[in-house]
């Protein structure tokens, strides 16, 4: 067993875990932040990506004892008192979701992405996606509900 210290959605756990556990099972088994989903153990599709030390990474590609001393925010810890992010909100507002499973991942990978670049074009968007697999919606809400948070960021209406 393995002693590490994470703070997660801004606070700290200090948790003794196996040196072979997965980030993305101790964020759901040891933490009970069941957003970070799982859906292929391979890094493959994107479903369980998070935030780690400000950057978009796959869970399930780390194991917990890495993040030792690092800061996670999973989906559950994007939104700011009360409101949403406006990646969420833009996936409400364009219907960018169908069945919800690759919602989290493709949240926030786009989130991390619009750090990177505030003012993305379509061809940038479906690029910063790549990595994350929808099999519902064929990307064309997941894209618009991205440009939508793009331009409620750049004009101001959500911060």
């Amino acid at each position: 067993m393995a002693q590490i210290t994470v703070k997660v959605n801004g606070k700290e756990h200090t948790s003794e875990v196996e040196p072979r556990l997965l980030l993305s099972h101790y964020l759901r088994d040891v933490l009970n932040l069941t957003g970070t989903h799982i859906g292929c153990d391979t890094s493959s599709c994107g479903s369980c990506t998070i935030h780690m030390d400000g950057m978009a990474v796959k869970s399930c590609s780390i194991l917990a004892v890495q993040a030792d001393g690092s800061e996670v925010t999973t989906i559950e810890g994007l939104a700011t008192n009360g409101q949403l992010h406006p990646v969420q909100e833009g996936f409400k507002e364009c219907h960018g979701l169908q069945c919800g499973f690759c919602t989290t991942g493709m949240i926030m990978s786009a989130a991390d992405f619009l750090n990177q670049n505030p003012d993305p074009t379509e061809a940038e968007i479906r690029h910063a996606l790549e990595g994350n697999f929808c099999r519902c919606t064929g990307y064309h809400n997941i894209v618009r509900s991205v440009q939508w948070a793009a331009n409620a960021m750049s004009e101001g209406v959500i911060e």
